[in-house]
């Protein structure tokens, strides 16, 4: 699935859920508090990546950026000290009224570029040690390891808190299919993976811009343990990405993003038994 078809799914859902509001039995969670973990899937539409420094201004466009998933294996996804290896979810959610939650969480997205793409770059490099050096307008070049590697790939963390909306589809003795759907926003915290022309690898966490998102969630749940399905997306803008040990260098993009996301979860009340 590319990132239009999982938008304009998610745009569906939404309006569907929304058209069907009336229909739905309110239920009363209030004084609740949800802890999630889990799993996503990321799409994120190409972008122009903008690199400045003290010899250099220039700018690649289009860039094509993929996810990258780690291959199942209990012993890396359910292992604490490997745990943040795959693309992960964490949530915590308190239910301040009946059905309306707010929540923070932690989207560990992996953003990285593609490597023997060629692409459009405008701007200028000097002396940087390398072939690369020049005027460019409108020119071709090829992102390879000796011109870049550009990776958020410890990982592209999106902190985003959200208010969503919570309401019981069906229920069946102690089981119940329930739907969410909300609005966030926060900001990134890359740990970006980069290596620019002869320049020392660098890879460091470091607050580089903020985020939006709606979200759409189909929870099914047996008392107090659920599992949980998301389609979520939004706009990411980072002015501030480092891409050096020096501070004068930096990355500039922005972009949007899909992610599906598969959660589990348990709940407990503050208020009642």
């Amino acid at each position: 699935m590319n990132f239009k078809n999982l938008l304009l799914a998610s745009l569906c859902l939404l309006f569907i859920t929304n058209t069907q509001a009336q229909q739905k039995i309110t239920g009363n969670k209030k004084g609740d508090i949800t802890v999630l973990w889990g799993w996503n899937r990321g799409w994120f539409t190409n972008s122009d990546i903008q690199f400045t420094g003290n010899n250099y201004n220039f700018t690649l466009k289009d860039v094509v950026a993929k996810d990258r998933q780690t291959k199942f294996d209990p012993a890396i996804y359910f292992h604490p000290k490997w745990i943040t290896i795959p693309q992960t979810n964490f949530r915590i959610e308190y239910f301040h009224k009946e059905n309306y939650s707010i929540s923070i969480g932690v989207d560990h997205m992996k953003y990285v570029v593609q490597q023997n793409q060629e692409v459009l770059i405008d701007g200028n490099i000097d002396n940087s040690g390398t072939d690369y050096d020049g005027y460019y307008s409108n020119g071709t070049v090829e992102i390879n390891n000796s011109l870049l590697k550009f990776e958020h790939s410890d990982g592209l963390n999106y902190i985003n808190f959200e208010y969503r909306r919570f309401d019981n589809l069906l229920k069946y003795k102690k089981w119940h299919l329930n739907i969410a759907e909300g609005l966030g926003s926060g900001f990134l915290l890359p740990k970006t993976n980069t290596t620019l022309f002869n320049n020392k690898r660098h890879d460091e966490f470091h607050l580089a811009g903020y985020g939006f998102n709606a979200v759409v969630a189909l929870n099914l749940s047996y008392k107090r343990y659920f599992i949980q399905s998301e389609l979520k997306g939004g706009f990411i803008n980072m002015p501030d990405i480092r891409t050096t040990e020096y501070k004068s260098d930096k990355a500039i993009q922005y972009f949007f993003f899909s992610q599906l996301n598969f959660l589990v979860g348990y709940s407990f009340s503050l208020s009642r038994d």
